[in-house]
């Protein structure tokens, strides 16, 4: 399957109605989402095992990719098609060494030289972000800026996703300055329709 990585949705179960994630996830592959990151950090270790089980079950019948934020041990146990490294996982080449090479290993950056680090150590993709301001991220200080996203993306040999206040009217925006596709929670969390929203992406995102 040829690394392609545009709509990424990543999940938050606490922004949605209880027992209401397993449907969103399903919706999102029947919708056609490229990538979707489990980003369930406070999951006991055997429930976040079965859901990404139930996700890469669902991942089968379509096109979709699951990636486990973190947990390399769940991703490898539940046979996710790889792992998404923040700022204090375990280190990518570290992961790198442990993998198949078409395990996917995305890692999220803030900075160009966490993005440089990134790319030199073996990611397939990186995160950006916040892009754009974000009540999740507020405490972590201003948002990147769209200068700040082209000055990554000029300098990045593997996709970046912009993340972090995307909304429909600011996907051509990112495009524009160099952005591969988009990443986000609540635009995914909170629509009426993924499969309205995904193609409206898909019309956006064709480059």
């Amino acid at each position: 399957m040829p690394n392609r990585f545009q709509v990424c949705y990543i999940t938050d179960r606490r922004q949605l109605p209880p027992q209401a994630l397993h449907s969103r996830i399903e919706g999102a592959i029947r919708a056609g989402v490229d990538l979707i990151q489990i980003r369930e950090k406070d999951l006991p270790t055997r429930e976040l095992l079965s859901l990404v089980q139930a996700a890469m079950q669902a991942a089968h019948a379509g096109g979709s990719r699951v990636v486990v934020n973190d947990r390399l041990d769940v991703a490898l146990a539940a046979g996710a098609h790889g792992v998404h490294l923040g700022t204090q996982s375990v280190p990518a080449p570290a992961v790198r060494g442990m993998v198949l090479r078409d395990f996917l290993v995305g890692v999220s950056c803030h900075s160009l030289e966490e993005a440089r680090a990134a790319e030199a150590s073996g990611a397939d993709y990186i995160v950006l972000g916040p892009v754009f301001e974000t009540p999740s991220k507020l405490a972590f200080g201003p948002p990147l800026g769209l200068a700040k996203l082209q000055e990554v993306t000029a300098h990045a040999g593997v996709p970046v996703l912009a993340l972090g206040g995307i909304t429909l009217e600011r996907v051509k925006a990112c495009l524009e300055h160099g952005a591969a596709g988009i990443a986000g929670i609540r635009l995914f969390q909170d629509c009426a329709s993924l499969e309205e929203l995904v193609r409206t992406l898909r019309a956006q995102l064709v480059l």
